[in-house]
């Protein structure tokens, strides 16, 4: 059973699943983060939505370079959890299914190509504070605890 963070299921709602894959990005004792601007500034985890017809790892690998300019290097699956949110800039109710994973950041190539990102390298034990996803902040506090390795 996949873990559920955030809201609570409405029961008049009809959820569209969206599938997306995200990265914890350690630097030391740092994370790699994204910021993103719209609809609502925050702190996450690098990663989205997969494309339609495209396999988990391209969508990591492609996902973590438009949202902070840097190539990654042997991405492990670590686990996933769901969440039922809104999502403003597509006018959609989605049943989020969040697969993480563990990759080590090997350089930054260029800026973040997609608008309204930027990339922040801050402690992991700032990001806990920062990060509001509560799924994203229990991946980061089992990585900090030792967790996952």
């Amino acid at each position: 059973m996949i873990r559920r963070f955030g809201e609570s299921v409405k029961n008049d709602i009809l959820y569209k699943r969206r599938p997306g894959v995200y990265a914890l990005l350690p630097i030391g004792e740092n994370l790699l983060l994204t910021h993103q601007n719209d609809p609502k500034p925050e702190f996450q985890l690098p990663g989205g939505g997969i494309d339609p017809g495209e396999h988990p790892i391209p969508a990591l690998h492609r996902e973590v370079m438009e949202e902070t300019g840097w190539i990654i290097d042997r991405p492990r699956r670590v686990g996933a959890f769901r969440r039922f949110v809104y999502m403003p800039e597509y006018d959609l109710w989605a049943e989020k299914l969040c697969t993480v994973f563990l990759a080590r950041p090997v350089m930054r190539r260029c800026a973040p190509t997609e608008e309204g990102h930027s990339e922040f390298i801050v402690s992991a034990t700032l990001a806990v504070d920062l990060v509001e996803n509560p799924g994203d902040r229990r991946f980061i506090v089992d990585l900090i605890a030792g967790v996952i390795a």
